[in-house]
Formats: structure tokens, C-alpha cells, sequence
């Protein structure tokens, strides 16, 4: 990726952003909004650099980062692995894919004290929530990918009489890849949400951080925390999308 495409990219969200906190500052000093209700973006920034508030915010950071890349890593390979077994046959599908629904239909927050049950340490509960809020993106997008493939090209290698394994890897997952990025993007942020869901009752993180600043009842290190949540999510977001970049710019248009 060269500096005039990073440029575009990242320039009109940054501006964009700072526009917004500006507007926010302004807005807020002027209708006089109390900080307890909403602080001031600047309050927020204090907040977040105080040599104080600085140490603990990043150890918390770093601790939910850990669980939700590992959670993500787990649902990107399991999932992308049951999407491939699962579009081995139709049968295959129907009589499996309803126990993926079933991660995606029951809340996370009503299994998460049983994961905190079943795991023998926090950060393991944590992985396991990420996870499970995160791998049926992976495995719909992948399994639509799959399935998605042209009947000419499907044709075509059968008459050259392909083996299972060649296509799969020189065709299927070529034509699915599109696909499977755009269901990884969803699973990114989705990581961080089941990652910091998971720490309300496991322990430890920005879930932690949230709930102790709750207590005290600081706005600005509640929204500190929910900034560097969203960071979190952006950056695993920004490493799926250029993995996809460097994957389809020679051949696919959504990355020229």
C-alpha cells in the first residue's frame, strides 16, 4: 500500500473525527452539560494521559486485546474450517448448521457465568466469550462464499477432472475469499464486544476498568474506556482489511 492510498484512507476519517470532538467541546461548554452527564472531549483526553488513570487504562487495554485477538484467531480458524465442512454437502448443512445458529441466537450475557464455571481461569472465560460472539459471521460468510462458487468454473475443473482438494484450494476458496474477509470484519469488532462482556463477570480488562469507574462514578474514565474499546476493534478491523488488500488487489475490484 503506497502513502498517497494510506493517505486516503485514513485523512478523511481522522478529519472527520477531530472535526466532530471540536464540535462536541464546543457544543458542550456552550449549553454548559454537566461532565457528570457528558464530559468534555478534552476532559476525556486528560482522563486518558493522567499519569494515574494512564498505567491501569493500557495494562486493561492490553489484557482485552490479548482475549479478543485470541478469541478472533479461534473463530477465523474454526469457523472458516466448519464453513469448509460444512459446504461438503448438502446433508452436512441442514443436519449442522442450526448448532452454529445457536451461537448467534443465545445471549451472551446469559452463558457467560457458566463460561466463568467451566474454564479454569478468567482469561480462558474471556477467549470463550469472544469467541462464541464471534464465529458465525465467520462461518455464514464463509459458508455463502463456498457455496457461491460459478457452476461454469465449478464444470470447468471437473472436466479436467480436479481432485476435492485442488479445487477447493484453486477454486472455492479463491472465488469465497471476498466473502470470508467481509464476515472476518464483522467477527473483529464483535471480539471486543463478547471480550469485555466476558470480563463483567470473569474479571480483569477494560470490563473491569468500566465497572470500577462506574463505581466512582467517572464519566470521563467510563468514556476513556470505551474509546480505547473502540480503538481495539478499529485496529483488528484495519489488520483484516489489509490482509484483504494484499490478498485481492492484483485480481479483485473491492481492493483496486
Amino acid at each position: 500500500m503506497n502513502a498517497r492510498r494510506f493517505f486516503k484512507l485514513v485523512l478523511p476519517p481522522a478529519i472527520s473525527f477531530i472535526g466532530v470532538a471540536i464540535l462536541a467541546e464546543l457544543l458542550i461548554r456552550g449549553f454548559n452539560v454537566s461532565s457528570f452527564l457528558l464530559p468534555t472531549p478534552s476532559s476525556i483526553l486528560q482522563a486518558t494521559v493522567h499519569p494515574v488513570h494512564r498505567g491501569p487504562l493500557l495494562a486493561a487495554l492490553g489484557t482485552t486485546a490479548a482475549a479478543a485477538c485470541s478469541g478472533f484467531a479461534l473463530s477465523a480458524i474454526i469457523g472458516i474450517t466448519a464453513a469448509i465442512l460444512l459446504s461438503a454437502s448438502r446433508w452436512v448443512e441442514r443436519a449442522f448448521y442450526p448448532f452454529a445458529l445457536f451461537f448467534q441466537t443465545v445471549p451472551l450475557i446469559a452463558i457467560a457465568p457458566l463460561l466463568v464455571i467451566w474454564t479454569n481461569t478468567s482469561l480462558q472465560a474471556v477467549i470463550a466469550s469472544a469467541f462464541i460472539v464471534s464465529i458465525f459471521p465467520v462461518i455464514a460468510s464463509s459458508l455463502s462464499g463456498l457455496l457461491s462458487v460459478d457452476p461454469a468454473l465449478r464444470d470447468l475443473f471437473r472436466l479436467y477432472r480436479a481432485g476435492p482438494i485442488a479445487t477447493l484450494w484453486k477454486l472455492r476458496l479463491p472465488s469465497a475469499l471476498p466473502q470470508i474477509l467481509t464476515g472476518l470484519r464483522v467477527a473483529a469488532g464483535l471480539a471486543v464486544v463478547g471480550a469485555i462482556v466476558g470480563e463483567f463477570f470473569a474479571g480483569g480488562g477494560l470490563g473491569i476498568f468500566l465497572q470500577t469507574a462506574l463505581k466512582e462514578q467517572r464519566t470521563d474514565l467510563i468514556f476513556a474506556a470505551v474509546l480505547m474499546a473502540a480503538l481495539l476493534g478499529l485496529s483488528l478491523f484495519g489488520a483484516v482489511n489489509l490482509t484483504g488488500y494484499f490478498l485481492l488487489r492484483r485480481w479483485h475490484a473491492s481492493a483496486q
